[in-house]
């Protein structure tokens, strides 16, 4: 897969990028503990398909774009990545597609910049609002394991050799990606910066209205923290064309457990809007 780096903005970001260079951009977004290496098999489809694919490793993530300060790694500074991104790669509109963390940045971008979205698609994340309105309806529980996540504890979480990170990720993804993330996350200030993203979290920054690009949404009926519920008020939230896929017996790493399949779903979803 081409390694790349991107200068956007201040920042410089590590990247996989793959297609032709008129081809129409799509950008990739990642969740934590993982990077752009979890979109291996979508940007390889994605190109194939004649697309521009370009999955950077966030804010954080990569050593180039790494600020030290919490404040630094709030929704809107990561969403002015995306479009820094784009704007170095030379487009003016784009598709869109996430996973976790990366899925809450795609939702909010395509609400805050709609004239740039194309398309997106998220997995696993739920629109912010759905996820809010589960949480009021008493059918949706609040991850009690976010709190715990604050840059100083990243010598706790270091402990054991990542054992923490190593459980979650556990046996469902490609040995190579989770040897890569946690190769990644061992060194502290890379750690450190990617729990950021959580101590940073502001209810204000994801109080977003309803999205009008077009919007794939796959969930996976094995992922631990978003319920069936949740997934389903998605869709009060899209006034676009949208299509919801859920997957049966997929935990909540969908790209890496699915691959090949949610691959073909994000090509065709990206073929039929662009």
């Amino acid at each position: 897969m081409p390694e790349s780096t991107i200068k956007a903005g201040s920042l410089t970001f590590d990247a996989l990028v793959d297609g032709p260079p008129d081809g129409e951009l799509v950008i990739l977004l990642h969740g934590f503990p993982e990077s752009s290496r979890q979109w291996t098999a979508h940007v390889a489809e994605l190109a194939a398909a004649g697309c521009r694919a370009v999955a950077f490793d966030q804010r954080g993530y990569s050593p180039g774009a790494r600020p030290a300060e919490v404040a630094a790694y709030r929704m809107p500074h990561l969403v002015q990545d995306v479009l820094d991104v784009a704007d170095a790669l030379g487009a003016d509109r784009f598709h869109l597609a996430g996973h976790d963390w990366g899925g809450s940045v795609a939702w909010c971008t395509a609400f805050a910049h709609p004239a740039r979205v194309a398309t997106l698609t998220s997995f696993s994340t739920p629109h912010p609002r759905a996820f809010a309105d589960a949480v009021r309806e008493g059918a949706q529980p609040v991850p009690g394991y976010h709190r715990t996540f604050a840059p100083e504890g990243a010598e706790a979480m270091l402990r054991d050799n990542l054992a923490w990170i190593r459980d979650s990720l556990g046996s469902a993804i490609p040995a190579g990606h989770a040897q890569e993330y946690l190769a990644r996350l061992s060194r502290p200030e890379a750690l450190r910066a990617a729990l950021s993203w959580f101590a940073a979290k502001d209810p204000a920054d994801v109080a977003i209205g309803p999205v009008s690009a077009p919007s794939l949404y796959v969930w996976s009926d094995g992922d631990p923290v978003v319920r069936r519920r949740t997934a389903e008020l998605t869709a009060k939230w899209v006034t676009g064309p949208y299509q919801f896929v859920a997957l049966e017996g997929v935990g909540h790493w969908i790209s890496e457990e699915a691959p090949e399949s949610t691959a073909l779903l994000m090509a065709e979803h990206v073929r039929r809007y662009g």
